[in-house]
C-alpha cells in the first residue's frame, strides 16, 4: 500500500495513523539521528533547539479530557547589556468545525464558539498575551461551494457576535486576540470582507486589517464573495509589542510580506484554510501559521471550473462521490527570524500552540545579516515605478549573435 493510499484508508485525516509528520519521524529515525534531522528541518534557536515551555500540569489534563492537542515552546535571545528580555507568550488556536454544514447556521456558530472558547480559556490559564484564531473560525470554510445563503454568517467587526466573544475572553485573561471573520460592511452597502479583528487586552477593538490578496485557485476562488482588501499594511501597537496579520494567501507574495515588516511589525501571524495537496509541501517555509482540521462535506455539489467534476467535500477525504481535496491538515507553529521553528500542532485534532518569543531576537538578526542597510529600496522602487507604467520595457540584454 502507497503511502498516499495509506493516508486514504485511515480517512481520519491523519498520516498513515500519524498526527504530524514529527511523529513519523520519531518512530523510525534512531534519537541520535533524529537530532541532526531536527536540526536541519527547523533549525536552531541561540545554537540549541527550541526549548520545551514548562506549563502546569493542570492544562495538559484539561487539554487531554477536551480531547486538543497542546504544545508549548519558548525562543530566546543573545543576552544584551543596555535592553532588557521583552518577552510575548502567543497562542494559536487551530480547530475543526463542531457540526455538520446542513445544521442551521445559527446552531453551527454556537457550536464553534462554545468550542472556541474552550481553547481560548485554556490560552488564557497559560499566560498567553496574543492570540490568534484562525481564518474564518466562526464558520466552515464555505468558499468552495459558491452558494449565496452562506453570507448570513458574515458579521460586522465591531459589534458582531464573533468580536463580542473574544472581546469578553479578551477582558477576562488581559489577552491580545486575533479574530479572523467574514465582514459585512453595513457602512458601504453591505460589502463583503475577509477581515481580521484585533480586540485589545482590555477588550476594545484597536482596529482590523482585511486580506490583500485573494485565492483564485481551484476551489479556493474567494472572489465569489469579495475583493481584495483596502486597509494597506497596518501594525497594531498593542501592550506586548508590535504585530500584524498576514491573512492566508498574502504569505506567498513577498512584497505584501516585506510591507508588513516595513511599518514595524515584530510578529506577523499568518491565520489560514488550505488543504492536503494544494499548500502543505511549501507550509514549513512561513512564519506564524495556523488553520483548521478536518472534513468538511456540503448538502450540494459544487465544481472547481478548474475541469474537476462537481463534488461536495470542502478540504475533505472522500464522499460526495467526487474529488479528494485531501483534509485541512492544521500543523499550526511558530518560527523566529533566525529560521528556528517550532515542531507542529496535530494535523488531524483541534489544538493550542503556546510560545515565548524574545522580541530583543528581532534586532539581533537586522543587525547580524544587515538586511535593513544592504536592501537598495531605492533601486526596487525605481524598478517597480517603471514596471506598472503601461509602455514598461523589461530589461533584457540580448546575446547579438541571436
Amino acid at each position: 500500500m502507497s503511502a498516499k493510499e495509506e493516508d486514504v484508508a485511515v480517512g481520519d485525516g491523519s498520516l498513515g495513523g500519524f498526527e504530524s509528520v514529527e511523529k513519523i519521524l520519531e518512530a523510525y529515525i534512531p534519537p541520535d539521528k533524529l537530532a541532526h534531522v531536527q536540526r536541519i528541518l527547523y533549525g536552531w534557536n541561540c545554537g540549541k533547539p527550541v526549548a520545551p515551555l514548562p506549563l502546569a500540569r493542570e492544562l495538559a489534563a484539561a487539554a487531554a479530557a477536551a480531547n486538543f492537542d497542546l504544545q508549548a515552546y519558548r525562543f530566546g535571545a543573545a543576552p544584551e547589556q543596555l535592553r532588557p528580555l521583552r518577552i510575548m507568550r502567543v497562542g494559536l488556536v487551530q480547530h475543526g468545525i463542531q457540526l455538520p454544514t446542513s445544521a442551521p447556521f445559527a446552531e453551527q456558530r454556537q457550536a464553534i464558539h462554545t468550542r472556541v472558547r474552550q481553547l481560548m480559556d485554556a490560552a488564557g490559564a497559560a499566560g498567553v498575551q496574543v492570540l490568534c484564531l484562525q481564518e474564518f473560525w466562526p464558520c466552515p470554510f464555505f468558499f468552495c461551494t459558491r452558494e449565496r445563503q452562506w453570507l448570513e454568517l458574515a458579521e460586522s467587526a465591531e459589534e458582531g457576535p464573533s468580536t463580542r466573544l473574544c472581546q469578553e475572553l479578551a477582558r477576562k485573561h488581559g489577552m491580545v486576540v486575533i479574530s479572523p471573520i467574514l465582514e459585512r460592511d453595513e457602512a458601504h452597502g453591505g460589502t463583503i470582507w475577509n477581515t481580521a479583528v484585533v480586540v485589545g487586552s482590555n477588550g476594545g477593538v484597536i482596529g482590523k486589517h482585511r486580506k490583500n490578496h485573494i485565492t483564485r485557485v481551484g476551489d479556493f476562488n474567494e472572489s465569489t464573495y469579495y475583493m481584495e482588501g483596502n486597509t494597506g499594511h497596518p501594525v497594531f501597537e498593542t501592550a506586548f509589542g508590535r504585530i500584524a496579520v498576514n491573512i492566508c494567501y498574502g504569505r506567498h507574495i513577498p512584497l505584501n510580506c516585506q510591507a508588513f515588516g516595513l511599518n514595524g511589525a515584530e510578529v506577523v501571524f499568518n491565520p489560514c484554510a488550505t488543504v492536503e495537496g494544494f499548500t502543505e509541501p511549501m507550509w514549513g517555509l512561513l512564519h506564524v501559521c495556523h488553520q483548521p482540521v478536518g472534513t468538511e462535506v456540503y448538502p450540494a455539489p459544487f465544481t472547481s471550473g478548474d475541469g474537476k467534476p462537481a463534488h461536495r467535500v470542502g478540504g475533505g477525504g472522500g464522499g460526495g462521490g467526487g474529488v479528494d481535496l485531501g483534509p485541512f491538515y492544521g500543523s499550526s507553529y511558530v518560527t523566529a527570524p533566525d529560521a528556528s521553528r517550532t515542531p507542529s500542532l496535530a494535523r488531524n485534532r483541534d489544538g493550542l500552540l503556546v510560545a515565548d518569543l524574545d522580541l530583543n531576537l528581532c534586532q539581533q538578526v537586522k543587525d547580524r545579516w544587515g538586511f535593513q542597510m544592504t536592501s537598495r529600496y531605492e533601486m526596487y522602487a525605481e524598478q517597480l515605478a517603471r514596471y506598472v507604467r503601461p509602455d514598461f520595457t523589461p530589461q533584457v540584454i540580448r546575446d547579438p549573435a541571436l
